[in-house]
């Protein structure tokens, strides 16, 4: 498999839902949006953009299944999924902010090797692949290098359905405004994680994401130089519902201030 010339396919996909998106909010109204569950929208935008997606990916690799947030195609492949959050900040997009973008990953097994995140606010293209490097359109990226927390920038994500955790993680983030140059929270992981790789945060961290709201990022993360682990320094952070992404340099501390509070109940 040729990961560049799939990643630069899969760049030219991402940019056209983008666009389409894009012209898509130029009309939106309020009243298109559907409720899946409390706080969790979704909009017609949503549903055809990973339809065009879907479409698109199943030419560029046949044998590929799916991992897609609104479930347009739910076959698994046998080695390589793709994982698909066709408008990741469906929130902010609904409500006019010009915060959200189109994330997709290639699972290989259960490591993401191929990721792209287009915003298409900015025309920004985040990309890479397994030992290709990181790249914003054409330009390399890489981690910022901030040596400790107290340089830092860090971003998170607030809960919006879940608040069962709300007051350990009101501490969490307390001690993270004590401790760094503030936090800021975006709206959108997959911008999140990408804005880590270029070095504009020094950190991210979350809990109750899905898989297609990072898989994408990690990948862009990690061939930038970044480090990624779940809040308890475990590998799963795909699949596990909690991240955290730093530079590495400040990945200890964001570990020990989260630790500092954060007890997930038991099941």
């Amino acid at each position: 498999m040729n990961l560049n010339q799939l990643a630069n396919n899969l760049n030219i996909l991402c940019r056209s839902v983008g666009a389409f998106i894009q012209k898509e909010g130029e009309n939106f109204e309020r009243s298109q949006i559907e409720q899946k569950g409390f706080n969790d929208l979704v909009s017609y935008v949503d549903k055809e953009a990973e339809e065009k997606l879907v479409e698109g990916l199943r030419k560029l690799l046949p044998e590929a299944g799916f991992i897609a947030e609104e479930g347009t195609d739910t076959t698994r492949g046998e080695r390589f999924n793709w994982v698909i959050d066709p408008l990741d900040g469906t929130t902010n997009f609904t409500h006019g902010l010009p915060a959200y973008c189109v994330s997709v990953g290639l699972l290989d097994g259960d490591q993401v090797v191929l990721g792209t995140v287009y915003d298409p606010n900015r025309d920004e293209c985040f990309w890479a692949y397994k030992g290709g490097g990181a790249f914003c359109n054409d330009t390399p990226i890489k981690v910022s290098d901030a040596p400790a927390l107290k340089d830092s920038l860090i971003a998170t994500g607030f809960p919006y359905y879940d608040f069962g955790l709300t007051q350990q993680y009101l501490q969490v983030l307390g001690s993270f405004m004590s401790k760094s140059h503030g936090i800021r929270r975006i709206g959108s992981a997959a911008i999140d994680l990408v804005y880590v790789a270029c070095g504009r945060f020094e950190g991210f961290f979350e809990y109750n994401l899905n898989a297609w709201d990072v898989a994408a990022g990690v990948i862009i993360v990690q061939e930038a130089g970044g480090k990624l682990s779940t809040f308890t320094e475990g590998s799963d952070f795909v699949f596990g519902r909690e991240i955290v992404a730093s530079n590495g340099s400040v990945h200890p501390e964001m570990l020990q201030t989260i630790g500092e509070f954060w007890k997930k109940p038991k099941a």
